[in-house]
């Protein structure tokens, strides 16, 4: 069941719930939802995220965001602010119908907009194809590390 058209809309603090059950749709993570969908929510009144989401019938079938991050200015890009893509989610049921990409296309033309010009995003084996198709491009200089929080004394 595949739907071509729908409403795309931007999301608003209303849509928290919605975002954080799109980032955390299993029902493992659902204890995750709630601490997530509040940052959400927050962040969206702050402007350090903005997103879209695409309705048919009624409900949501897609979604797509940014996270804003204040970055500062770095040599050769004076402007201070970085994006990520999060939360790139289409219901099992309207999936191959260009709903991610569509909604991701959205997300960049709004941070276009904004100014942003630098954009990263982590992403599934499947999706790879619809990112590099937008002009995203594998990178092998990113390391991580987690830190452990301070002990009390």
């Amino acid at each position: 069941m595949r739907q071509t058209g729908g409403l795309t809309r931007p999301v608003t603090p209303a849509d928290a719930a919605t975002i954080a059950a799109h980032r955390y749709p299993d029902a493992r993570d659902l204890a995750e939802r709630p601490a997530y969908a509040a940052w959400v929510e927050s962040a969206l009144r702050d402007g350090l995220y903005l997103g879209f989401l695409l309705e048919g019938r009624g409900e949501v079938i897609a979604g797509a965001g940014v996270t804003l991050l204040h970055w500062g200015p770095t040599r050769g890009d004076p402007q201070p602010w970085r994006a990520r893509v999060v939360n790139v989610w289409t219901h099992p049921d309207h999936r191959r119908a260009g709903h991610a990409r569509t909604l991701v296309t959205a997300c960049l033309d709004a941070l276009r907009t904004r100014g942003v010009t630098r954009v990263s995003l982590g992403s599934s084996d499947m999706a790879r194809p619809l990112y590099a198709a937008l002009g995203f491009a594998d990178s092998t200089h990113e390391m991580n590390l987690t830190l452990r929080a301070a002990r009390a004394e």
